[in-house]
């Protein structure tokens, strides 16, 4: 019989053995009620502070520059403008020259492309040949690997002066071409 009391207290400290394992480091509510409350509240404080942490800049104080008037319009400044021209008014009008070195002298000024280089005489002479037309014709449209000009920047009539400034630096006489203003005027008489 004590060999089956032994295997009976045997059994009993191994089935003790094994509750204990299963159990876990939480044994009474109260600790149970603390393990919860850390596991919620711990994390939500630490995200806060880390958010003050990463969302804290330099402010500045009331009254300060930043409510200036210039500061609030350089924030609230359109990205875009528009520019109106009056057709009408010549003096608003781009000189021949103004329009050369703002659209034309990336590549007549340089000769890149093919372009025939201003002042470059040979080079102009057979275009000088084909007369005024012709040459602001290719200034609008575009010709080889110029692009067209008209409908950009610029408008047909300041393209012209441009075409008359360029050809008359390679030899040519053209005249000024005349304002849309006067010619409309011409034309009605």
């Amino acid at each position: 019989m004590s060999a089956n009391n032994n295997h009976e207290n045997a059994k009993a400290q191994a089935h003790a053995h094994e509750e204990e394992a299963h159990e876990g480091p939480i044994k009474t509510p109260k600790q149970l009620a603390w393990a919860v409350f850390f596991a919620f509240v711990v994390p939500i404080i630490v995200i806060i502070m880390l958010a003050n942490y990463v969302s804290t800049d330099t402010k500045p104080a009331a009254g300060s520059e930043a409510l200036e008037a210039m500061a609030v319009a350089g924030r609230i400044q359109p990205i875009g403008s528009i520019e109106l021209k009056d057709a009408n008014n010549v003096a608003t009008l781009k000189t021949g020259e103004q329009v050369f070195q703002a659209q034309c002298a990336a590549c007549h000024a340089t000769g890149a492309a093919g372009a025939p280089k201003v002042g470059d005489a040979a080079a102009w002479g057979p275009r000088i040949g084909a007369g005024f037309e012709a040459l602001l014709h290719s200034a609008l449209k575009g010709k080889n690997a110029m692009g067209a000009q008209g409908g950009g920047d610029f408008s047909d009539f300041e393209i012209g002066r441009a075409v008359v400034y360029m050809a008359n630096q390679g030899g040519a006489k053209f005249d000024e071409p005349k304002a849309p203003a006067a010619a409309a005027s011409a034309a009605a008489n």
